[in-house]
């Protein structure tokens, strides 16, 4: 086996660990999940797409890797007023409807039918607040926050994927060098899934759990879709999204929130470079799994790690994280002239965070950008036929 199936999956791993597990630890919290909580909760996302990339991969011949959903854990990060156990309700429910998009296709059609730049605006709505608080912590704690700017913007002309990673190891190096962290007991807790029994509350069901479902779908399981299609291979649509379907609705009772396929990701093990053997290339599913394992064991000790950073530049990292999904659904959002009103409508709604009879934000911005749509179709049918 080449040397190069390993060393793709390993940084692939690594940067989809690295990159985004800030806003994961963001989200942990927004919820109120204790240490215990948290440390399930990573557990079982990394065991999800450790078990759905091998399944997947070994059971169609095509080089499967699975992410945990960036937008859906700055979804989650994002929500106000929901505990745990609510939240874990809202997992389970987009779990579920993810493996029944799979299963059954009017439900799949009914998504397709929302328009991208609606589903872009809400996106979008559910990440900026995340970027815009980067300049505040750059000025709250300049010293350790401008060095990992700097170091983000020269990684990412060479490499963009490794950036926010190297803005990781300058955060954390200043941090303990300049005294702004203290080292924790490097221990190796051994990690331990905590079942935690969900809450059904309709309001978290409607404002999280749906909104979840839907970014999930629109901004991390179709470009996956589409990335194996660029790479030559055929994606298995139904399988992978029963797969993922099945493992979030599991995971989502260990607290971990969904697991989909990988975009960016993906591309690092695709490529011919990984293996010169199209048709061997998907064993890299199965090495990218088995790192992903041992990222899972691992990870008590690195949530020490970052749990000793200062705020600030968890804040950061989370922000730089987030410019790029932030770039793409703004792109999606504003690609359509007939459609950009309605998007920013579904924009605003979604980033003002205001809950109305307890159901989120992100799922208001949907249905007023919705029906805003719907009126201006509306009444340009009704123009046009004089």
């Amino acid at each position: 086996m080449p040397a190069s199936l390993f060393s793709a999956a390993l940084v692939a791993a690594l940067v989809g660990y690295g990159s985004t597990i800030a806003l994961v630890l963001s989200a942990a919290a927004a919820v109120g999940a204790s240490p215990g909580q948290t440390a399930s909760w990573v557990l079982a996302i990394c065991l999800a797409k450790a078990a759905g990339s091998a399944i997947l991969s070994i059971r169609h011949r095509v080089p499967v890797v699975l992410a945990w959903s960036t937008p859906g854990a700055a979804l989650v990060a994002a929500t106000e007023g929901v505990d745990i156990a609510s939240a874990v309700g809202a997992f389970v429910l987009a779990g579920g409807l993810i493996a029944l998009t799979g299963a059954l296709r009017p439900l799949g059609r009914a998504v397709a039918m929302i328009p991208d730049g609606i589903a872009g605006g809400m996106l979008a709505g559910v990440l900026l607040p995340f970027c815009l608080a980067g300049p505040g912590a750059a000025q709250a704690a300049p010293l350790l926050v401008l060095p990992m700017i700097l170091v983000f913007a020269l990684v990412r002309l060479a490499n963009p994927a490794m950036a926010v990673l190297a803005a990781l190891a300058v955060g954390l190096g200043l941090a303990f060098a300049l005294g702004e962290a203290a080292p924790p007991a490097l221990s190796l807790p051994l990690p331990r899934l905590e079942f935690i029994a969900p809450t059904w509350d309709p309001g978290v069901l409607i404002g999280l759990g749906l909104p979840l479902y839907l970014v999930t779908m629109a901004s991390q399981n179709l470009p996956g879709f589409a990335t194996m299609r660029a790479a030559g291979f055929e994606p298995p649509v139904r399988s992978a999204l029963g797969v993922t379907g099945a493992l979030s609705a599991l995971s989502g009772l260990f607290g971990a929130h969904t697991t989909s396929m990988a975009a960016i990701t993906a591309a690092i093990c695709m490529g011919p470079d990984v293996h010169p053997d199209r048709e061997s290339r998907w064993k890299v599913g199965v090495v990218y799994a088995a790192i992903w394992v041992g990222l899972g064991l691992f990870s008590p000790l690195i949530l020490e790690l970052l749990a000793a950073l200062p705020p600030g530049v968890m804040a950061a990292l989370v922000a730089l994280a987030l410019l790029g999904p932030l770039t793409g659904a703004l792109a999606t959002a504003f690609a359509r002239p007939e459609a950009r009103f309605a998007a920013t409508l579904t924009l605003v709604v979604t980033a003002s965070g205001v809950a109305v009879f307890g159901v989120g934000a992100a799922f208001w911005g949907l249905v007023w950008g919705i029906a805003f749509h719907a009126l201006e179709r509306g009444w340009a049918t009704a123009r046009a036929r004089g």
